[in-house]
């Protein structure tokens, strides 16, 4: 079992920054894949971005690349998400994930545990 605590989010105009950050505790949290995914209502959760658990690689959706960093420090079981010139169509619930499938790292079925989700919202 693998818990996932998320701090982080708000409201920002478009074109401004926020930091997102996901806590993992548990069973050897830094096992696992820990990444990012959103949900903006009415659409599927979708992929942001992922470390795989020694930091070798991240990897990161199309739409968010050049914009968005994401961090992982396993000496605290601890990733972040830098996100700057966020759009309002980035308005969503984001949720960190702790997955096990560093070949479907995209793949919101191979991520086993979920934290609740913070709410971003980007307004025009």
């Amino acid at each position: 079992q693998v818990r996932l605590a998320q701090i982080g989010g708000g409201v920002v105009q478009a074109g401004g920054t926020l930091r997102l950050s996901c806590t993992a505790s548990g069973r050897t949290p830094t096992a696992y894949l820990l990444g990012w995914f959103r949900q903006a209502p009415g659409k599927e959760r979708e992929f942001v971005a992922t470390s795989t658990h020694d930091v070798a690689n991240i990897y990161y959706g199309d739409s968010v690349k050049c914009r968005f960093t994401m961090s992982r420090d396993n000496t605290k079981a601890t990733i972040y998400l830098q996100m700057n010139n966020l759009k309002p169509e980035e308005t969503a619930v984001y949720y960190c994930a702790a997955g096990w499938s560093a070949v479907r790292y995209n793949d919101r079925k191979y991520y086993d545990y979920w934290g609740s989700g913070t709410q971003v919202t980007v307004s025009p």
